[in-house]
């Protein structure tokens, strides 16, 4: 059995490593980006996306989609984009004198919700079913999607006029969120050569489907977390609740989050096992956009990261015994 695990283990790095080296034919100098993107797939989670305009959301977005075989569709969200334009509607076909089912958008298996808070708050709540229960009701009927299923949104921190700020509900969807950030010299160089005669997007091939997908979110299940390390978990969520500079803790749903990253991590990397170290690294991206840090804190120039990565330091990290 132990070996079973292993060869699971081993072909989900291989898969993630050739996933990695095929998107960044188009992604430059963005490898911890790609991984967390994988991650999130392999978790069957959402990625929220939070940077500047052009630094390359909307292109990784594309790449991924392209990467996995999956189906994709982009939304630009607008104020006046209504509910109906992402779940789809019912129509009266005259030729069948029937009403029919006509799907929207999210009907597709990766989804790209473009500048998400820009949409009212009722478009917003029209997420929340498919990205936790992954169907959408449309009248009375309800209608399952299709799997895998990947919601990226993006949004602009700089510009706030006319934009919707999400909802703690709707945040807490989102199994991470990520800035992409500029790319540094190197990669910018290397991006204008690469670019420069054609678009490498238009060319790339697929490397997996989507019921190879699948079979590997199964798997991720299958990693081993000890005691100890569960413990840790625990222990870490638990902490941003009792912390002074927190106001809204960590809920549930976030230990759970950050225990099938944790696990998602290990299988990428090769192990049967999640380490304390696959905490530490997955805690700021799991836990941070799901906190409300005092105003006290932010006024004294304090990041909710920091305070995430402060919050981890302050928990006793499990040795293994001898």
């Amino acid at each position: 059995m132990a070996s079973f695990f292993q060869k699971a283990e081993h072909m989900i790095a291989e898969t993630a490593a050739r996933l990695r080296e095929n998107i960044q034919k188009v992604i430059v100098g963005k490898a911890e980006i790609i991984d967390l993107a994988l991650i999130a797939m392999l978790c069957e989670g959402h990625l929220l996306l939070e940077d500047v305009p052009g630094t390359g959301k909307t292109t990784l977005a594309k790449t991924i989609a392209a990467s996995l075989g999956c189906t994709f569709r982009r939304v630009q969200f607008t104020p006046d984009l209504l509910p109906s334009d992402l779940t789809g509607i019912y129509y009266f076909n005259q030729r069948t004198q029937e009403f029919e089912f006509r799907a929207g958008p999210l009907m597709a298996q990766i989804l790209l919700a473009d500048e998400i808070n820009r949409a009212t708050p009722r478009t917003q709540s029209a997420l929340l079913e498919a990205m936790q229960e992954r169907q959408v009701t449309v009248d009375i009927a309800t209608h399952p999607l299709p799997r895998p299923f990947l919601v990226m949104a993006t949004q602009n921190p700089i510009e706030l006029e006319g934009t919707f700020p999400l909802p703690e509900a709707q945040l807490d969807r989102f199994l991470m969120k990520v800035a992409l950030g500029y790319p540094d010299e190197s990669s910018e160089n290397d991006m204008l050569v690469r670019f420069e005669r054609s678009d490498p997007l238009a060319t790339l091939e697929s490397v997996v489907g989507p019921e190879d997908i699948l079979g590997m979110q199964a798997q991720v299940r299958d990693v081993r977390v000890e005691n100890s390390v569960r413990q840790y978990v625990v222990s870490v969520c638990r902490a941003t609740r009792l912390h002074d500079d927190i106001l809204l803790g960590a809920s549930p749903r976030a230990t759970m989050a950050l225990y099938r990253t944790c696990q998602a991590r290990a299988a990428i990397a090769g192990r049967e096992f999640v380490i304390p170290d696959d905490v530490k690294q997955m805690a700021p991206h799991v836990l941070t956009h799901r906190l409300v840090v005092n105003p006290q804190t932010r006024l004294r120039g304090r990041a909710p990261e920091d305070v995430v990565r402060e919050v981890v330091n302050t928990v006793s990290v499990p040795v293994e015994s001898v």
